[in-house]
Parts: structure tokens; C-alpha cells; sequence
């Protein structure tokens, strides 16, 4: 044989090589093809083309390995057990752009499913490897490496510090100091993702001057960048007052009020909760907010958002409210009552009616004024049927009740209380009776109305242990009338009765 002829079962064993692998990658990208992929056993044949002499061939290896992790756990499962993952990790310190981006895509797919498959890819040494490809020139190895590391850091706070030890936090801060758009997205995200876990993370994060960085671009157009920007500062802001009052003094606001209408749905929320986050610590930040117009822009928010996205608004509104009586008001006066009402009243989810009820009941604990607010919303009604329909989850009954609860024992607003006096049960009428039996003895305008409306009737149909305290309340009820006014009233019942 020739040399020439040598050398072409050569080239015709590399065109195979090459078709099979570009193949295999195509198919891979269609979720249909996997589980017959897998079958013929394409995870062993692809391996050893990790280290194939040709550089496309290992590349789309690589790929194809990626796209398969990428679908399910089973998948991912058998990169680790087919020693892929050592492979890989030695091939990305060694490899060219190209190579590397495929690499680390690999991890992160693998990383992705659980924290075990994360687990994994760190036993394998990945993190080192991905921080030398934070330090590349390219910025598409960078965002792919970043994005490798967000998936390992999100699962749990031992995976987080993992990340924090390999040095990765300062070279993410460096990324989103990047021009591309991409890249700052993916960093933000990682930073977000290591932040989230514990007030220790969060503070490492914010020691590398992180907050500065991402303060600057809350009003970048691109709407992907600003939602893991306003997640980023929402998941620091969240662990501790201290932490918080760096976010607010970054000067986010007023300016990030702005984003509560952005286009957006995910940068609206991610606003929403940020504000959440801030206002939940004490007072004073929730002050800032109120002063800033953040209560109103809330507010408005929440007319303009429908389900999941409505919940952080909600919130957000009732720990301004927890915190004081002039907070409380601060949220009545910017018509935060009747914008919650229609929050209860349309959304069907048990856990965002949960959060409404639990607001209203932040909101009318206060004073009797305070009480009134939530009770010409004609509140009381829908916390009952909440409270008392069988249909809703055990939260939301807990819930409900504590606010009608809460908001009736500072309620004297009788017209608000009388409608209850026939539809609520014992335990939510004794605090209705008691309410009455407060106000009558010093209104005299209320006591006639009390008779004329037929209230006085139905409290004698109630029937009480005697010594109770609702009995007590009956009793200090009748004393505000003459006894013949009371005796006709019991007669009536007993009429109506036969």
C-alpha cells in the first residue's frame, strides 16, 4: 500500500469519528432521542473522544455529553459514574476557548439536578478548574464557568462556601465590571445564588464591594441583567439590618421604584422583593421607604400584577404596617386597604390570600382607626367565609382567623361587627359581642340603632355558659338598656322561635 492509501484509512476513520460525534451531538439536542441514546450505550462511546487527537471532535463530545446531562438526574448520574467528570476537569486547565466553554457546560448540567450530583462535580476538583476560567481572556469561557458555579452554589450553604473557599466571589464581582451584557447576567446570578444561603455568604459577597457594582446598574435596559440584579440585592438584603442598610445606601431608591413597571414581570417582582426584603427588618428602613414613595408605588404595583408576582407587594405591605401605628397609616392613607380587598377577591391560590389576610391583619391591629380602614373595605366577610370554608388550606384558616381576630378587638365600627353577629362562629363572636358591649354603654345614637336593626334580639338568642365571659358581655349589653326593652326583645326571640 501506498502512503497516500495509509493515510486515507486515517482520514476516513477521522470522518467517521467526526460524523458519528456531530451526529450523536444533534441528536442529543432533541429530549425524544435520549433515553435510546442512552440505551445503545453512547455515554462510553463518547468518552474516550474527550480526548480525541482532533479538537472539534472533543469539543462536540463534550457537547453532546452536556446536552444529554442537561435533560435528567439519570442522565447526569451516568457522567459521573462513567468517570467523565476527572476528564473533563483536567481537559479545561489544558484546552483551547472552545473546549473549555463545552467543559464547563458538562459540570454545570451535571451540577444542576441535586446537590449530590454538585457534590460530584466539586469532589472531582471542578471548582479550581473553573476559577483559572474566571481568569481567562474570553469572555464566553468566563459566563460558562459562571454559570457552572451558580448551579453548584444554589443547592445548599456547604456547596456555597465550597465556592466562597476556591476564591470565585472577588473574580464575580470582576464580571460584572465586564462590558457584556451575558457575562454580567451570569455573575449577578452566581453572586445571588452564593448569597442566599446565610447571613455569612451574604457578607462575604459584600465584603468584595459587590453591592456598589450591582447598585450601578438597576437601570440598565437589558431586562435579564436587571432581574438577577435586583435578586442579587434582594438576597443580601434579606439576612440582617445591617446588611439591608448597605443595600439603602447604595441609592437604589428612589430610582428602582421605577422598575415596578417595567415591562418585565420577573424585574417587577425582582423590585418587589427587594422592598420586601428591606422593609421587613425594622422601623426605621421601612421608613426610608415610606419616604422615598415606596409604599404608593407598591401599591400600584399590585394593581397592575396578577398571582405569584402580586405576593412580595403584599408583604412588603404588611411589615411596613407590623412595625408601628404611623407605618400602619402610612399604608391606609396610600389606599394600600382597598387594593389588598381586590388582591383577596380575585386571586385564587391559598397562599396569596394567606399573605392578604395576614397583611390586613398588620394593618387594622393598631387602633380603633386603624381597625375601621380595613372594615369599610368590608374585609370581615371575606376573613370569615376564608376562615371558615372547608376548601381552604390549613394556613390560610389559621391566618384568616387571626386577623379577624386581631382587627376586631381594636374594631368599634358597629356597622362593620352587626353582619357578623349572624354568620360567626362562638370563638370569632365573642370578640364581636365584646366590641359591642364596649361601645353601646357611651353611644346612645349606636344603642338605638342596636334595637332598630334588630341586634339586640339576636344577642338574646345567644346562648351562653353562664359566668362566660361572652355571657359577661351579653349581660353588660342588656344593662345599657331598660329592662323592658330587653324582656320584649327575649320575648320576640321566643315568639319567632314557636
Amino acid at each position: 500500500m501506498s502512503q497516500r492509501q495509509i493515510l486515507q484509512v486515517f482520514e476516513q476513520y477521522q470522518k467517521a469519528r467526526t460524523q458519528f460525534v456531530q451526529t450523536v451531538a444533534d441528536l442529543a439536542a432533541r429530549p425524544q432521542n435520549t433515553e435510546t441514546l442512552q440505551n445503545a450505550g453512547v455515554m462510553s462511546l463518547l468518552r474516550p473522544l474527550l480526548l480525541d487527537a482532533v479538537p472539534t471532535i472533543q469539543q462536540t463530545a463534550a457537547l453532546a455529553l452536556g446536552r444529554l446531562a442537561n435533560y435528567n438526574d439519570d442522565l447526569a448520574e451516568a457522567v459521573v459514574k462513567g468517570d467523565i467528570l476527572p476528564q473533563l476537569v483536567y481537559s479545561l486547565a489544558e484546552q483551547n476557548r472552545f473546549y473549555k466553554k463545552a467543559a464547563a457546560f458538562v459540570l454545570r448540567a451535571v451540577a444542576k439536578h441535586s446537590p449530590e450530583l454538585a457534590q460530584a462535580v466539586v469532589d472531582c476538583g471542578a471548582l479550581d478548574a473553573l476559577v483559572i476560567s474566571l481568569e481567562e481572556f474570553d469572555p464566553g469561557v468566563k459566563e460558562a464557568a459562571a454559570w457552572a458555579i451558580s448551579y453548584i452554589a444554589r443547592h445548599n450553604a456547604q456547596l456555597s462556601q465550597a465556592v466562597v473557599d476556591a476564591g470565585v466571589v472577588p473574580l464575580l464581582v470582576l464580571c460584572i465590571q465586564e462590558p457584556e451584557i451575558a457575562l454580567k447576567r451570569v455573575a449577578a446570578s452566581a453572586l445571588s445564588d452564593i448569597a442566599k444561603h446565610s447571613p455569612e455568604l451574604a457578607q462575604t459577597v459584600v465584603d468584595t464591594g459587590a453591592i456598589a457594582h450591582l447598585a450601578q446598574m438597576i437601570l440598565n435596559p437589558d431586562a435579564k441583567l436587571k432581574r438577577q440584579v435586583f435578586s442579587a440585592l434582594s438576597q443580601i438584603a434579606k439576612h440582617s439590618v445591617d446588611v439591608a442598610e448597605m443595600v439603602v445606601e447604595a441609592e437604589i431608591f428612589p430610582a428602582a421604584l421605577v422598575c415596578l413597571k417595567d415591562p418585565d414581570e420577573y424585574v417587577r417582582k425582582n423590585v418587589a422583593t427587594l422592598i420586601r426584603e428591606i422593609t421587613k427588618h425594622n422601623p426605621e428602613l421601612s421608613q426610608i421607604i415610606v419616604n422615598v414613595g415606596g409604599v404608593a408605588a407598591v401599591i400600584d404595583y399590585l394593581g397592575d400584577s396578577k398571582g405569584n408576582v402580586r405576593l412580595p407587594g403584599i408583604m412588603m405591605l404588611g411589615y411596613v404596617a407590623t412595625h408601628s401605628e404611623n407605618l400602619a397609616m402610612a399604608v391606609i392613607v396610600s389606599k394600600g386597604v382597598p387594593q389588598l380587598a381586590i388582591c383577596l377577591e380575585e386571586e385564587q391560590e391559598d397562599h396569596i390570600k394567606a399573605a392578604t389576610a395576614w397583611a390586613f391583619g398588620q394593618i387594622g391591629r393598631h387602633t380603633p382607626e386603624h381597625a375601621k380602614a380595613v372594615a369599610v373595605a368590608n374585609v370581615f366577610p371575606k376573613l370569615l367565609n376564608l376562615y371558615l370554608d372547608t376548601e381552604s388550606a390549613e394556613d390560610l384558616q389559621v391566618k384568616a382567623k387571626k386577623a379577624l381576630k386581631s382587627i376586631l378587638q381594636k374594631c368599634t365600627y358597629l356597622p362593620a361587627l352587626e353582619p357578623l353577629l349572624y354568620e360567626a362562629p362562638s370563638n370569632i363572636l365573642k370578640h364581636v359581642i365584646c366590641q359591642f358591649s364596649k361601645v353601646l354603654p357611651h353611644d346612645s345614637k349606636a344603642r338605638r340603632l342596636f334595637v332598630t336593626s334588630g341586634g339586640l334580639k339576636k344577642v338574646q338568642e345567644i346562648k351562653a355558659e353562664p359566668g362566660s365571659a361572652i355571657q359577661e358581655y351579653i349581660n353588660a349589653i342588656n344593662n345599657c338598656y331598660p329592662e323592658e326593652i330587653v324582656r320584649l326583645q327575649a320575648a320576640m326571640r321566643r315568639f319567632n322561635e314557636n
